[in-house]
């Protein structure tokens, strides 16, 4: 007996659509939307300024850290049901970040916030690729998905601002209420249920891995205000060297690891995920000690430093979609030649504003390139992060680019804070302020040298060498559909 197409589920593709671009806005906004409400946060929450990284790297840790267990639940237990206990992790967190009186009860629901941004994140993905079959409908919402996640990030830092300056930079979070109770009761109305496989959960892997990267970003931002000679930031880095090494162990005998460690025996590959770490770090570190420079040293308030950022967002975005018509014409490695370097121009340039330096010449310039940089690099990467993955392993080789982003959003801002600690010898105040923020951005001006040395060594050169990739299974995976959905969550 054959059941009759009327039977069959209605699917409503355009209310699914909104629900996913809606939610994802959510992860992207709450990433970016805090970092312009900063300073407020730190006065009222009594952060250090070393601690106040955390703020940002404990959303970061948690969801790189549990992004792949998230991505494996879903396959296991239905992506519906994961989306909506993401989306009501998410939620919680949020409410309860907004009522926070401390930053160490702030900081523990940021974390389970990132925890359920891990949940949430590959769910929407993965409906996305179920609901819309392949072909230009696919194509049509795998572009809106980007275009949500480029304008969102942009609208985080103004949003964040305003709300900051204007109400409280705790509004920025209780707006997720409304928005993620109306989210769950959409998604179990037009979300049809997809099928369960088996699997195994790889605890282990993801709590070593995301303890070991919490103990080097928290050695680091130690290092910042106690030194390195201190026994427990060694202690730390020490607990951090060991428990990657366990992580690594656990994945390479584990049935169904997190992380495959085989992605990683690709030079191109690997290339690309340190790359990625280097450049993510240097960019995110540019955003979180641009805000503090802007109203700590030139006295701009939130609502005006959202504002200011539009020069580093106005080209990113309409590069970042031009980029898979450019890759036509030229080749990615060609982009990644051309991207790399001005980002590292603009680096330096930023690095040598100062107390007195004024916005257009040593900010607003400099950021138009950082823009450009972000908007050719980007994709790239994520091209060369996936290259020579067969389509049956293409989440897997996502999910390691999506991790690596994180991490780089974390690891490498723990690193420029403790760069910015050297040295500042009897400075006070502004001119304090200004010395550690231009130490942070030539330190971010060296990383992003030494990722642009890495994708030399390991992606392009081997190339014009005329060397074939690693792999040989299916290079077409890059930009499968999979992929290019893979490639908007960098925006992230």
């Amino acid at each position: 007996m054959t059941l009759s197409s009327s039977s069959a589920p209605v699917v409503n593709r355009n209310a699914i659509l909104a629900i996913i671009l809606i939610s994802y806005v959510m992860i992207v906004l709450d990433i970016s939307v805090v970092l312009t409400g900063l300073p407020k946060i730190q006065h009222q929450l009594g952060f250090s300024e070393s601690n106040l990284a955390w703020v940002s790297s404990a959303y970061t840790l948690t969801f790189g850290g549990f992004l792949l267990l998230g991505a494996r639940a879903g396959d296991i237990l239905g992506r519906r049901r994961m989306f909506v206990i993401g989306l009501a992790i998410f939620t919680l967190a949020s409410l309860a970040i907004g009522v926070s009186q401390s930053a160490g009860w702030m900081l523990a629901w940021r974390a389970i916030q990132g925890i359920g941004a891990a949940v949430l994140a590959p769910s929407t993905l993965a409906l996305l690729q179920t609901n819309f079959p392949e072909g230009h409908e696919r194509t049509r919402a795998i572009s809106y998905y980007a275009a949500a996640a480029g304008l969102s990030a942009t609208v985080g830092l103004v949003l964040g601002g305003v709300l900051a300056d204007w109400v409280s930079w705790r509004m920025g979070f209780y707006i997720n209420l409304p928005i993620g109770v109306g989210l769950i009761l959409a998604a179990r109305a037009h979300i049809h249920e997809t099928a369960r496989h088996s699997g195994k959960f790889d605890f282990f892997g993801a709590l070593t891995s995301t303890a070991g990267m919490s103990a080097l970003v928290y050695g680091f931002i130690r290092s910042a205000h106690s030194g390195w000679g201190d026994p427990v930031t060694l202690a730390t880095l020490v607990a951090a060297v060991v428990l990657l090494a366990l992580f690594a162990h656990i994945e390479r005998r584990a049935k169904q690891p997190i992380l495959p460690l085989w992605l990683f025996s690709s030079r191109e590959r690997s290339g690309a995920y340190a790359a990625r770490v280097l450049y993510i770090g240097a960019m995110v570190g540019f955003f979180f000690f641009t805000t503090l420079y802007l109203q700590e040293v030139v006295g701009y308030g939130p609502a005006l430093t959202g504002i200011a950022f539009v020069p580093a967002t106005i080209l990113h975005f309409p590069l970042a979609i031009a980029v898979p018509r450019l890759v036509r014409r030229v080749s990615p490695n060609t982009l990644l030649v051309v991207g790399m370097p001005i980002g590292i121009v603009a680096m330096a340039w930023v690095s040598r504003a100062s107390a007195d330096s004024g916005y257009v010449l040593s900010l607003a310039l400099p950021m138009l390139l950082i823009g450009i940089s972000q908007g050719l690099t980007l994709s790239p990467l994520t091209s060369a992060g996936v290259v020579g993955v067969h389509h049956t392993h293409a989440g897997a080789a996502s999910g390691a680019v999506n991790v690596a982003h994180q991490l780089g959003s974390s690891v490498g801002l723990s690193v420029l804070v403790a760069a910015a600690a050297i040295g500042s010898g009897n400075l006070t105040g502004r001119d304090l302020m200004a010395y550690r923020v231009s130490m942070a951005f030539d330190a971010a001006t060296v990383m992003l040298a030494i990722s642009f040395l890495v994708v030399l060594v390991a992606i392009v050169l081997p190339r014009k060498a005329g060397f074939p990739p690693d792999s040989e299974q299916d290079e077409a995976a890059a930009t499968s559909p999979a992929d290019e959905a893979a490639c908007v969550v960098e925006a992230a």
